[in-house]
């Protein structure tokens, strides 16, 4: 029995001498610029350009965070690696931008990002095009099967922080150039069922326009249909 007693004493000595694994970094929430916004804080730089501060809120087990902040117009990103909870950034007037906030710890290799959210840097012109709109479904480089009747739901979101949108031109090709307009729909259709055939990639961009005259261009996205 004594031998029983210290055999039982030796397990419960050693898992509790074990630490716990360690954790992955927390998701943080983004706090400003607030989402679809004008953000009209940014201090003026120069006629093209304003610094404008960056806020996000503490994530669970994070030691660092990586502040990325893309032009919309342009596809460039600038990334800035920081231990608080702001950063300040200088960017293009008038511009759409996103940005998101990945958190990070030296324990674990894997990172993990916020949400992303869009907002135009305050300039001089009072009507704004709306931003890119953003692809739902298929994601990228995705294969999809198709439906019973041979199509595929084309997914989208648009947003304009002028509350303007009139339309949506929906163009998909077997061309990577995606020229081929399939469809126009108004500011509440979000959806489009494409015809498809199997083993094509098929390539497609929405093209959304507001009431003041204004045009953005999503980017082209892919998928193949098995």
């Amino acid at each position: 029995m004594k031998f029983f007693k210290l055999l039982l004493f030796g397990i419960l000595v050693v898992s509790c001498s074990k630490s716990d694994p360690p954790k992955p970094p927390g998701v943080t929430s983004l706090v400003f610029p607030e989402q679809n916004s004008i953000c009209t804080t940014g201090v003026s730089l120069t006629p093209t350009s304003s610094r404008v501060t960056f806020n996000w809120l503490s994530a669970t087990n994070t030691e660092s965070y990586e502040l990325s902040v893309t032009n919309l117009n342009t596809n460039s990103t600038q990334r800035i690696n920081t231990t608080e909870l702001s950063a300040d950034v200088v960017l293009e007037k008038g511009a759409p931008h996103s940005w998101e906030v990945t958190s990070g710890n030296n324990q674990v290799s894997e990172t993990t990002p916020s949400a992303n959210w869009l907002f135009y840097n305050a300039g001089s012109q009072i009507s704004h095009p709306p931003f890119p709109t953003q692809i739902v479904l298929p994601k990228s480089g995705a294969t999809v099967f198709r439906s019973s009747d041979n199509t595929i739901l084309l997914e989208w979101q648009g947003f304009d922080v002028d509350g303007d949108i009139l339309e949506y031109e929906v163009y998909a090709d077997q061309q990577a150039s995606a020229n081929v307009l399939i469809t126009t729909t108004n500011e509440s259709t979000n959806s489009f069922k494409l015809p498809v055939e199997a083993n094509v990639i098929y390539y497609w961009k929405v093209v959304c326009k507001d009431e003041e005259g204004n045009v953005s261009t999503s980017n082209i996205y892919s998928f193949k249909v098995l």
